[in-house]
């Protein structure tokens, strides 16, 4: 029966994720109008043959725009999600693996960091950089998540120190280099892959909130959570545009959640 869910959840995660990065492709050569193309003949139209998901109050093709805004906040949580983890594994792994002053020194750091509110630092490293270019969020959001990521991997290292094949790597001479790379890192995977999951869905989220906010991607570039901003103006004469854009950042998080709890059922089943 435990097979039989994590199948479920698994398959159910890669489907829905799959469809909408195989959508998010095509938009990236393809759309069926150009997503900044106005037109007052089209105004307000609802959703069609013509028009997918309808149009907003300058006539442009709201599916159009969907597909470019999910691959504007694919890249931003993908890369996202990229800084945190190699930052906060490589940070994690250090502390784990030799304790001692510098297991102090960077967690006390990490503790630091820990101590902001996500949204807090983000908007204070935006106030430093610069708002309104997708990198800057980037780089703030990459900050924010190196934290989580690198608690996490510190535990994973540390529980794995003093394991027998880890002093006998050390009584053959291993390196601490390879010891962490080659013998600790791939053990760590089983944590550190639902972390990545948890982390993307959290980056997809900060950065449509960040964007709702003003703060974040701003045109020409178009992101959900910038389009979710437009849309909240319009709930009366055009409501499909904020349903179908809020339905892709529920889709989108929803698919990778499961995902992540077919990774959590598995190493569960492992364990």
């Amino acid at each position: 029966m435990n097979k039989k869910r994590f199948n479920g959840y698994l398959t159910a995660g890669l489907l829905i994720t799959g469809i909408l990065v195989l959508l998010t492709v095509i938009g990236a050569f393809y759309t069926p109008y150009d997503p900044t193309a106005m037109s007052g003949a089209a105004k307000f139209q609802g959703p069609s043959f013509a028009h997918f998901f309808g149009t907003d109050n300058f006539g442009r093709d709201i599916f159009s725009r969907v597909l470019k805004g999910t691959g504007t906040t694919l890249t931003i949580a993908l890369a996202t999600v990229a800084i945190g983890a190699v930052v906060g594994t490589a940070v994690g792994a250090v502390t784990g693996y030799f304790g001692g002053a510098v297991d102090e020194v960077l967690m006390r750091l990490n503790d630091a960091l820990t101590a902001f509110p996500s949204i807090l630092l983000a908007l204070l490293v935006i106030s430093l950089v610069g708002p309104g270019n997708k990198y800057n969020v980037v780089l703030a959001l990459g900050i924010v998540f190196i934290p989580s990521f690198a608690r996490v991997t510190r535990m994973s290292f540390a529980s794995l120190r003093d394991t027998n094949y880890i002093l006998g790597a050390r009584l053959m001479g291993a390196k601490s280099g390879r010891i962490l790379l080659v013998h600790m890192l791939p053990n760590t995977m089983r944590v550190v892959l639902p972390a990545i999951t948890i982390g993307f869905n959290n980056a997809v989220l900060a950065e449509a909130s960040m964007s709702f906010l003003g703060i974040g991607v701003t045109p020409p570039d178009a992101s959900l959570g910038y389009m979710l901003s437009e849309a909240q103006g319009m709930f009366t004469s055009a409501p499909w545009y904020a349903l179908f854009t809020g339905l892709m950042i529920a889709l989108l998080v929803f698919g990778v959640g499961l995902i992540g709890e077919g990774l959590q059922q598995l190493e569960r089943e492992v364990a």
